[in-house]
This record gives C-alpha cells, sequence and structure tokens, in this order.
C-alpha cells in the first residue's frame, strides 16, 4: 500500500489534518471518515483498495485536527461544512465516501447540504437516537452519560457510553434508574482527573445522537446513499439508527460482515473482519 502523504487544511476554527493515498487522478477518489474517530482507526480498511486513492482525515478536534478558542460542543452540521470544504480543496470532483458511525451521520448532513459533493455515500450505522422507535428513553440515557461525564469525569461517563452502545435491543424507559456500570469493568478509571475536553463525551455526543437529517432533502439523492448495518450489531443503538434512517429513505439496509467496528484490523486491539468488509464494500460501490 502507498505510503500515505499527509496535508493541512486551515478552515474557519480549526486546522484539519487528512492523509491521501494514492493518486488523486484515480477517480472516483474514496474518503472514508469516521467521528469521533480519526484517520489512526482505517488504515487496515484503506490498504484493500490500492486501486483507488484513498483520503482519510481528523475531524476538528480529533488527534492532529486542532480547533481554535474554547471547545464548544459540535454539530453534524460543523462537521459537513468541515468536509464539503475538504472535498473541495481537494478538486476532484464527487467522491465516494465510506462513513462510520458519527461520521454517518456527518456524511448524512453533508449529503443534504452538498449532494453535488458524492458519488456514492456508504452511511455505516450511523447512530441516529433521535429517530428510532424508543428515541425518548434512548435520548435519556445519553443525557444521562453526558451529565455523568460533566459531574464524575471520563471513566464514569465512558462506562455509561460502552454499556449503552453494547445493548442489545430497545432502551427500556427504566434505563437510567438502573445501577451504573462500574468502570472499572471496561479498564476505565474511576477518579477524576478534571479535564473536559474528550472528543466523544464533551463535543460530539450530543449533537451527534440527537441530529435528525433532512429526509426530504435526502430522499433526493436516495440512489446515492447506501446505509449499512453490521450483522452481528443490527439490534445496538448504532445499527437500529441505520435501519431507521434506510426505512425513512425507502432503502432497504445493506448487511456487512462484523460489527460497529467490522472494518477494524489491529488498530485498537479488536479487529473485525477487515478482509470481508472491504469485499461488501467494493461490492456496494460498485
Amino acid at each position: 500500500m502507498t505510503e500515505p502523504v499527509t496535508r493541512t487544511l486551515d478552515v474557519p476554527g480549526a486546522t484539519l489534518t487528512y492523509d491521501v493515498r494514492g493518486d488523486l487522478a484515480q477517480r472516483p477518489v474514496l474518503l472514508i471518515i469516521g467521528s469521533p474517530m480519526g484517520a489512526s482507526g482505517f488504515p487496515t480498511l484503506a490498504s484493500y483498495f490500492e486501486d483507488r486513492a484513498v483520503v482519510t482525515y481528523d475531524p476538528r478536534g480529533v488527534e492532529r485536527s486542532v480547533r481554535d478558542g474554547e471547545l464548544t460542543e459540535l454539530s453534524p452540521e460543523d462537521h459537513a461544512a468541515d468536509l464539503a470544504a475538504l472535498i473541495d480543496h481537494l478538486d476532484v470532483g464527487p467522491v465516494d465516501i465510506f462513513a462510520s458511525s458519527g461520521g454517518a451521520v456527518n456524511a448524512l448532513a453533508l449529503a443534504a447540504r452538498r449532494p453535488d459533493l458524492i458519488n456514492t455515500l456508504v452511511a455505516h450505522e450511523p447512530p441516529l437516537a433521535g429517530i428510532i422507535p424508543d428515541h425518548q428513553s434512548a435520548q435519556a440515557a445519553i443525557a444521562d452519560m453526558y451529565e455523568t461525564y460533566q459531574r464524575d469525569g471520563l471513566g464514569p461517563g465512558m462506562a455509561k457510553f460502552i454499556a449503552l452502545v453494547m445493548y442489545d435491543g430497545e432502551i427500556p424507559a427504566d434505563y437510567t434508574q438502573q445501577p451504573a456500570p462500574d468502570p472499572a469493568m471496561f479498564g476505565l478509571p474511576a477518579e477524576d482527573d478534571g479535564s473536559r475536553t474528550d472528543a466523544l463525551l464533551g463535543q460530539n455526543l450530543r449533537g451527534c445522537t440527537s441530529y435528525q437529517p433532512d429526509f426530504d432533502a435526502l430522499g433526493k439523492v436516495r440512489d446515492r446513499i447506501v446505509v449499512g448495518v453490521g450483522e452481528e450489531s443490527h439490534n445496538a443503538l448504532a445499527g437500529r439508527g441505520g435501519k431507521a434512517a434506510a426505512e425513512r429513505l425507502g432503502l432497504t439496509p445493506v448487511v456487512f460482515p462484523s460489527n460497529h467496528g467490522g472494518f477494524l484490523g489491529n488498530e485498537y486491539g479488536q479487529p473485525g473482519k477487515p478482509e470481508e468488509f472491504a469485499a461488501k464494500l467494493r461490492e456496494v460501490l460498485g
């Protein structure tokens, strides 16, 4: 695989860092994005597309993409503006996009506002808690998670996050009354270090999960959108968000191998089935 070339792009309020593998003259370019996952989560997946130019990036406030000023919460519209700026800057015409998790939410926001930049969008497991049938209890659990993070710090907040995203099926109305998970169960610290700058819990959690996509605008370009769900995770919150989005668009969700991180190699020590995942992605991209 071609070694990535790292570049930066100044946008209002941040400097984005992105990586290019291959020759951008190879069209269409494949843009691979997550949120808050940065480019470090995608080398394995990118390696299966040696016949393509592949671009990955760190969203603002993540890893190498530095924000200016106060670290306020971000919305999918903020990220969509960054993505539009990046694609315009690449000057390669419309791109194919594989978007994972919060990245899928951001890419749906981009597709609604700038469909001219997209050839095909594969939105894999967008955690759209605001559109699933149990949205009230799901959003209450997310609000509780955010409040826990602000009050008690990263470990307790992240423990609640992991427990929620692993939950199989609809979130019950009394979910927040259940005993809180022990951070030690997930190898997390119980002590509060005083920081509140976490890219997931502090900056992206609420804006991402509460987002209401513009389904009227997306419906006009539905022929360019593929919604993916994991074969092992389609009953978890993100998978159900994907199924709900597909239903609103009149699409049949495409089942991808493995789980929410099925594209991963050993980037974070939790490999999925990247070879099978890449084969499925290549198939749906045509």
